[in-house]
């Protein structure tokens, strides 16, 4: 791994009142590889994505990005940045087709200030072929007829359309059938394979391992682990996420595993 990463968090605290969310955490995403951020519920995988796209403020620590620290103060920020977030919910809308969607706030114009319809729909097209996405027939139909799978791939597409750098990926298959979470996974490797820093959120360790390079933990708020996906097994990532060793918790020397 190269010493210089594309995004690295440095010690980041963030504090709801009395909760410590997020205590002293290390993190980074690197081009061209793929990230799995995994911990049980309360872990602080939620906010610590939120942090990177601008929804939180930091209380403590370092962002750095490309090697030079940055403030990310809202999420216009993380977007200048280069960071796009497909969270679970997708935010897409319904009754408008799959280009509107793709260009929902951000419309080409032409001259008179008139939509560029031609040219939205040739770029919709053409992310949509860069990331081999095949099982949407009409970029023109609208997205409450498409599938959990392809709206998923409509949702990260989008993200890809905006000149991403780092796309974070909020549980992408839950919910899911076995079709379409193969779509999901082949296009989440897609994503790393032209170059792309992606960050996925996920509790299914199946998934995590068929698509993730490394596999940071979470737990309590603290890292407990890094593993390259090669070198280590859903046994030993599991036994990390319930039980991994802690150190510095106030009144416990460590915990160790059972």
């Amino acid at each position: 791994m190269s010493e210089r990463h594309l995004l690295e968090l440095k010690g980041v605290d963030k504090r709801f009142g009395a909760v410590q969310a997020l205590n002293g955490v290390d993190f980074h995403a690197d081009a061209g590889q793929v990230m799995a951020l995994v911990g049980d519920n309360g872990a602080g995988k939620s906010t610590l994505i939120k942090c990177v796209a601008g929804i939180h403020p930091v209380d403590g620590g370092e962002i750095l990005w490309d090697g030079k620290p940055v403030t990310i103060a809202g999420p216009k920020d993380a977007a200048a940045l280069g960071i796009e977030v497909v969270y679970q919910d997708l935010a897409l809308c319904d009754n408008l087709d799959v280009v509107q969607n793709m260009f929902l706030g951000r419309e080409t114009r032409s001259t008179f200030r008139r939509l560029d319809e031609a040219k939205m729909e040739k770029q919709t097209a053409d992310v949509l072929k860069d990331l081999s996405v095949t099982t949407i027939g009409s970029v023109r139909q609208t997205v409450a007829g498409l599938s959990g799978g392809q709206r998923q791939s409509v949702a990260v597409a989008k993200a890809v359309l905006w000149n991403s750098k780092l796309v974070i990926l909020d549980e992408p298959t839950a919910a899911l059938g076995v079709a379409q979470t193969r779509q999901v996974l082949d296009l989440v490797k897609r994503l790393g394979e032209q170059g792309l820093a992606v960050v996925i959120v996920s509790h299914n360790m199946s998934d995590v391992f068929e698509v993730a390079d490394y596999i940071t933990v979470l737990r309590l708020g603290r890292n407990v682990a890094e593993f390259k996906r090669t070198e280590t097994t859903q046994r030993e990532v599991v036994e990390a996420i319930t039980a991994g060793e802690l150190h510095e918790v106030p009144g416990m020397q460590e915990e160790v595993l059972q």
